[in-house]
């Protein structure tokens, strides 16, 4: 296969991807809108508390700061002086990406904390879907979390979310098996599947391998049973405040003049609008306010029009964050260390 004729098959699977990715936002789009009073929601909206908006930026960058501590963690083996700005900055920029281009945010910011602190980008690209497989576990935790403290049977009002919790627990066990075969019998393993493999095709066989080594060294980084109690903890208070963040955007909208809102609710309400999250949209567009709506009509007996203006307001917020600290961390980050490189240059060439 040529190397152009490789190009165009990449490109039309990415113009495929991205093109359901789409339709599944507008298919989940059509789902919250249906028959919604748009002027009712504006009106709602309009009433929002800049006050509150504040105080969710604030829990927002709080529990991505966390996040990018928890990535120090996870580094540690790897680089233990890896710089936590950076390490955040890369964060916020695979944020802003993704709210573009679903799941290519991952890939950018494993490509710039590659760059910014000179190590593998394979094997930062390993560690980032290292933490997507904690975002996973932790996430089935939360919904079964939810499940015992919430009062009335939460698969009453979604038939789907006991199968989709039999499913994640499944792939969580799978998951972490696989990552413990990896990792402790790496060249048993890594042989014997590529050796199944090579006898289907040597390119897959070699992509394999390849995949196989960046997964190895992204999920060996985490080493040492202080960063394995650091990683759990920091996941838990990453959840913890992500159910904050849902619990400040009740004030937003006066939703707690309607009725008693409490932080159990909105950790509920976390759970199952964060599976919306997990869908692959762009930025979550769609699955998030359908989900979101869901549960706050269905669960907690708000009415549809602010049950959509919340989950509108709240992903605004947390778009606009995303992009703008996205750019500017891009920016800033990118200007810091081409600046620092030309100051090594011209110490080198004094030399």
């Amino acid at each position: 296969m040529t190397l152009d004729k490789a190009k165009k098959i990449r490109w039309v699977k990415n113009i495929v991807n991205y093109s359901l990715s789409l339709g599944l936002s507008a298919v989940f789009l059509y789902i919250a809108f249906y028959n919604e009073d748009f002027n009712r929601i504006l009106t709602i909206l309009s009433n929002a508390s800049v006050f509150w908006i504040v105080i969710l930026v604030i829990t927002m960058i709080i529990s991505h700061y966390i996040r990018a501590v928890r990535w120090k963690v996870i580094l540690h083996s790897v680089k233990p002086d890896v710089s936590i700005w950076n390490l955040f900055g890369a964060l916020m920029v695979g944020y802003g990406v993704s709210c573009v281009i679903p799941r290519v945010g991952e890939v950018s910011r494993a490509v710039l904390i590659g760059k910014w602190e000179k190590l593998s980008r394979s094997s930062m690209f390993g560690t980032v879907i290292l933490e997507r497989v904690i975002d996973v576990i932790f996430l089935g935790l939360t919904v079964i979390v939810s499940v015992l403290i919430w009062s009335e049977d939460l698969y009453v009002s979604f038939p789907w979310l006991k199968t989709a919790l039999y499913l994640t627990v499944f792939l969580m066990a799978f998951v972490v098996l696989f990552i413990y075969l990896l990792v402790k019998f790496r060249d048993k393993f890594y042989g014997l599947i590529i050796k199944i493999l090579g006898r289907i095709s040597g390119n897959m066989a070699h992509k394999a391998a390849y995949v196989f080594d960046m997964l190895t060294q992204g999920f060996g980084s985490l080493r040492g049973l202080k960063n394995y109690v650091l990683t759990i903890i920091l996941s838990i208070v990453i959840m913890m405040i992500y159910a904050l963040n849902a619990y400040v955007g009740f004030y937003i909208l006066g939703m707690q003049n309607i009725r008693h809102v409490t932080y159990a609710m909105a950790w509920v309400l976390m759970s199952i609008s964060a599976i919306g999250v997990v869908i692959p949209t762009p930025g979550a567009i769609g699955s998030y306010e359908a989900l979101s709506k869901a549960a706050l009509v269905l669960l907690f007996g708000f009415g549809e029009s602010i049950s959509l203006a919340y989950a509108i307001i709240t992903h605004l917020v947390s778009y606009f964050l995303f992009i703008f600290s996205g750019l500017l961390s891009f920016f800033l980050l990118n200007r810091y260390h081409d600046n620092l490189i030309k100051v090594v240059e011209t110490k080198l060439e004094e030399l």
